[in-house]
């Protein structure tokens, strides 16, 4: 029988990038769907986009920060796989087979790693690094997990897991916990809280082509480590959602 490849989806989640979408979309490898999140650009990154690659989806985001803004796009994926991509030229798009290889291989969740052999960064500093290790150890204690780079957001997961992250609504008008950076640092817990399948896939961060990260270290740093400490507290008990995102996810997978 005929392999029957996964459908692929990225995610954009962008805000005012259009000087880098000119770089960054041309270089993305065919895929079923590419979804561009706009977060109230005002430097035509949506129209950028439509440009540059014809037939990709847009869609404006419902609040603020960039965990809304990937949860508008996981609402409107409808491939099997879900590539979380940002738009400011740091990920490169030629890794996208080696996460997609790390899926179809087995495991549920391929968890982006610039700290494992192939791997590296040409942004990240030493004071970032050396928190970057100290969140991972918190989270590798409290969470019983093995992460090399916590604070990297190049990852990849099987649609069907969507309902096992339990991100907030996207329709709600209230600032909602998850709607910010905080967001990937959930996710890993809650994959790892779910007992999934995580697999490491080494990849490497460039630098930003144009303009300047909106990530602050210290701000962000607690930002992590309350998500952590939050996220932990949350696997101790099981909540309705999670058991029913549990039990559905058997059911597909069995």
């Amino acid at each position: 029988m005929p392999v029957v490849q996964p459908r692929v989806s990225i995610v954009i989640p962008v805000r005012n990038e259009a000087r880098n979408l000119e770089v960054v979309l041309p270089r993305l490898p065919a895929a079923h769907q590419v979804v561009l999140v706009d977060g109230h650009s005002v430097d035509g990154s949506v129209e950028v986009a439509r440009r540059c690659l014809p037939g990709i989806e847009t869609v404006d985001q419902t609040r603020m920060g960039k965990g809304n803004a990937l949860a508008c796009g996981f609402a409107r994926v409808t491939g099997d796989i879900v590539i979380m991509f940002d738009a400011d030229g740091s990920a490169d798009p030629g890794e996208i087979p080696r996460f997609v290889a790390a899926l179809t291989d087995g495991a549920d969740f391929a968890k982006g790693s610039r700290f494992r052999p192939g791997g590296g960064s040409e942004d990240i500093t030493a004071l970032r690094r050396a928190g970057n290790a100290a969140l991972n150890m918190v989270t590798n204690r409290l969470m019983r997990t093995r992460f090399t780079d916590l604070c990297y957001g190049y990852n990849a997961f099987w649609t069907r897991i969507l309902p096992v992250l339990d991100l907030p609504a996207v329709d709600r008008p209230d600032r909602q916990w998850g709607d910010g950076f905080e967001v990937e640092t959930l996710i890993n817990c809650r994959i790892a809280a779910a007992g999934l399948r995580i697999a490491e896939v080494p990849s490497f961060e460039r630098d930003r082509i144009h303009g300047e990260s909106n990530l602050d270290t210290f701000r962000d740093g607690m930002r992590v480590l309350r998500t952590i400490l939050a996220e932990h507290r949350r696997s101790k008990r099981t909540t309705p959602a999670a058991m029913r995102a549990r039990a559905e996810l058997e059911a597909v997978t069995e």
